[in-house]
């Protein structure tokens, strides 16, 4: 098998702001959401990495994407903010969001935030670094009100989204990066398959009648099938419990939810920071996460494992890579650049030399 193309990460930023401004995206909304989702690709995250921007372009080229201006501030407390997101570029949303935090949480230890009617907000995993950094813990969650692709474990009508819940965790080496969602598989990786018309390995949905199936083409499907929450069949009421969980942080203390009419492809948002420093002590905190990543990764492997890894050290090591080989782009990814751009006169980057 041939080695993928890679392309320059910073080519690939200088490219997506680009588009994205022509699309009319405002120059540091664009930027924002550029570096996030090559950040994604970067990590590994491939299905919402750049495989998002030629959607994203669409979603502005239609008005479904506030293109100026700034979040609505529903309501402030010392540690807490609640935003209307007004429909803004969901990447540029959570960064602000991290900026409100920061300050509230070094004053008063954490500080929370929720965001109705955000657009989408790409992949979670690609903020935490922002985050750990600094020295917080971070979390955050999402869900979207406007779609159904998850049922609740042992029915087979879909209530949820795949629900992502992630955290940022500092250590006195590399950070635990922990993204996860509700379910055991996510849309965009059950659109792929199915655009491609492979099935998963597993069975990891169910058909519109609750049996069992490997093969995405069963949400389409009339009645449409469902993705099965993290669990699956045997074990599912865990991840039918954490989708509870992120809704009640996401649309039940935001106020907007699965309740109200839906407003189209977006997000509404979660986010905490927590200051170490305010609770047990910092030191403390990275002696007490040193200890578990030792006892992780020096854990004897089961066979065909070569060693265990923390959260995010596989993230991490390939982002290092990346940015020093290039990034590896999922081989539809490109071709589907190369189209948003080429209908505005953009050239997609050319390929590093092998």
């Amino acid at each position: 098998m041939a080695s993928p193309e890679r392309f320059s990460a910073d080519e690939l930023t200088r490219f997506a702001s680009t588009l994205l401004q022509k699309a009319g995206l405002d120059a540091p909304k664009a930027d924002s959401v550029a570096s996030t989702l090559v950040d994604g690709d970067l990590l590994g995250h491939d299905t919402h990495g750049l495989a998002l921007l030629a959607p994203y372009v669409k979603e502005l080229e239609k008005g479904s994407m506030t293109k100026t201006g700034a979040p609505q501030v529903l309501s402030e407390r010392a540690a807490v903010l609640a935003w209307d997101g007004r429909r803004l570029p969901g990447p540029w949303l959570v960064h602000q969001g991290i900026d409100a935090l920061i300050p509230k949480a070094r004053d008063y230890g954490t500080a929370s935030l929720t965001i109705h009617h955000s657009h989408h907000i790409a992949c979670l995993a690609a903020y935490l670094l922002r985050a750990t950094q600094e020295g917080f813990v971070m979390i955050l969650a999402s869900s979207d009100p406007a779609v159904q692709s998850v049922a609740p474990f042992g029915g087979t009508r879909a209530v949820f989204t795949p629900n992502p819940i992630a955290a940022g965790i500092p250590t006195s080496g590399t950070p635990f990066l922990i993204d996860i969602s509700a379910s055991v598989t996510t849309n965009g990786m059950s659109n792929r398959l199915h655009k491609a018309g492979r099935q998963f390995d597993e069975q990891w949905l169910i058909d519109g009648h609750g049996n069992p199936s490997r093969d995405p083409a069963v949400l389409a499907q009339d009645p449409p099938g469902t993705i099965l929450p993290l669990g699956g069949l045997a074990a599912g009421h865990k991840g039918f419990g954490l989708a509870v969980l992120i809704e009640a942080l996401t649309g039940g203390l935001s106020g907007y939810g699965r309740a109200d009419p839906p407003s189209g492809w977006g997000a509404t948002v979660f986010m905490s920071l927590y200051d170490p420093s305010a609770f047990g002590g910092t030191r403390d905190f990275l002696r007490q996460m040193d200890f578990v990543a030792d006892a992780c990764r020096t854990n004897p492997p089961r066979p065909g494992v070569e060693q265990v890894r923390m959260p995010g050290d596989r993230g991490m090591q390939r982002r290092a890579q990346q940015l020093a080989q290039g990034v590896a782009l999922h081989p539809t990814i490109a071709p589907a650049l190369r189209e948003a751009g080429a209908s505005y006169d953009l050239d997609f980057p050319g390929a590093l030399p092998t």
